[in-house]
């Protein structure tokens, strides 16, 4: 099985810093599953704003990682000729649920997987954990697009 780091996330997403939010990408089966890894920090940029007394991770960021990592597993697994020049948008989030929050100082564990693609669109499901308590879940959907 693939790991990939942070330095090789960059090469296959836009984003940076500071919204790349997973730090590595482990247990990639091509194309289906993956487990990424986000170090949620005391100084992480959301915490002084959300919130200050009590930081947690915006839910809404938790699914931006689901993104992010899903988005690495699939332009990871494409042929790079297919995937060059293309990006990979967030269409939509058909459910998500937030059980725990999370706190600050903790390792975030994404399990995501691939459920299916139609042509450029992919739908995907994901859990989110710290050690073995799950944190959310969610189901989305993602299109690849090309770049302007």
């Amino acid at each position: 099985m693939t790991q990939l780091k942070k330095e090789d996330i960059i090469k296959l997403l836009p984003h940076r810093e500071p919204m790349l939010l997973i730090d590595e990408l482990k247990d990639i089966k091509k194309l289906f599953s993956a487990t990424a890894i986000v170090n949620v920090k005391k100084n992480s940029f959301f915490v002084q704003g959300h919130f200050p007394d009590q930081p947690v991770m915006p839910g809404v960021l938790i699914v931006e990682a689901f993104g992010q990592a899903a988005a690495a597993l699939t332009a990871h697994g494409l042929d790079k000729a297919t995937y060059e020049n293309k990006l990979v948008f967030l269409m939509g989030v058909e459910k998500a649920r937030f059980r725990n929050p999370v706190i600050p100082d903790c390792k975030l564990i994404l399990k995501i997987e691939a459920l299916r693609s139609h042509g450029r669109v992919w739908k995907y499901k994901g859990e989110a954990y710290v050690n073995t308590v799950k944190m959310a879940d969610a189901i989305w959907s993602a299109t690849i697009v090309d770049k302007k």
